[in-house]
């Protein structure tokens, strides 16, 4: 099963925002959606989790529609994380951590509860940082603890907006191959909001590139990664060069 996305819409006022959006996001695999700012890439993935009403279309989670399923149920089988993940509360990590929890635990953790946090904690490599608050984290430290309380939700899909926002180009990379190790040892399916073209290009088994609300691209890496297709669009020329088996767009000297 997957995630099928018929006829997504969202309007706000008089501007269409996502336009007769019509996909299937694969299952096991880690898929990312490219394009300008403004495209509609995050909004649809907040109607995907239910955290935006849509105006028009239907989302089916392997097979039921969202719109009937209680909140908690959805919980329990998507995890999203917003790009505006900043938290004022002087949280600890295993604080954080234990959130992810609240769809089983309602905030009364039990035994099993500590199991997924530990696991989630061990697997993003926290432990020895589990009792520091947030704000004592660096950027990429502070990215793994957000993504260990998705894990610790234990949902096949996860679902990241922006996760490498405001991370140098060391912490991109390692929460990268950590995705990607999570996708293959855990079999989860991990949807990807991404602007930087070659991580997308890298670590994507598919890609879906939105423009102006529209779905524009739906392929592999390969067939993506071509500069008449980049420029189409990102609307400027993008060489493309073959390095190892990847093939990586030189934005920076276009």
């Amino acid at each position: 099963m997957a995630i099928d996305i018929s006829h997504l819409h969202k309007r706000y006022d008089n501007k269409t925002v996502v336009d007769d959006v019509s996909l299937t996001i694969p299952k096991g695999q880690i898929t990312s959606f490219i394009g300008p700012n403004g495209a509609g890439k995050s909004t649809v993935l907040s109607m995907i989790s239910r955290l935006l009403p849509m105006d028009g279309g239907k989302v089916l989670l392997d097979g039921d529609d969202i719109s009937g399923l209680k909140s908690r149920d959805i919980a329990r089988r998507l995890a999203i994380l917003k790009q505006s993940n900043h938290v004022d509360l002087r949280l600890s990590v295993e604080d954080l951590v234990a959130f992810g929890r609240f769809p089983y635990s309602q905030g009364v953790l039990t035994a099993e509860d500590k199991r997924f946090i530990d696991e989630a904690i061990d697997y993003m490599d926290l432990g020895d940082l589990r009792q520091r608050y947030l704000n004592q984290l660096s950027g990429g430290q502070r990215q793994r603890a957000f993504i260990a309380m998705v894990l610790a939700q234990d949902t096949d899909y996860v679902l990241l907006d922006e996760p490498l926002n405001n991370l140098d180009m060391k912490h991109s990379a390692q929460i990268m191959r950590v995705l990607q190790k999570l996708c293959h040892d855990k079999n989860k399916t991990i949807v990807i909001v991404i602007h930087d073209i070659n991580f997308a290009s890298v670590y994507s088994d598919h890609i879906f590139a939105m423009q102006d609300g529209r779905l524009v691209f739906s392929g592999s890496p390969t067939d993506l990664m071509h500069s008449e297709r980049l420029e189409s669009i990102f609307g400027f020329h993008m060489p493309v060069e073959q390095v190892g088996e990847h093939r990586l767009g030189l934005y920076f000297i276009a």
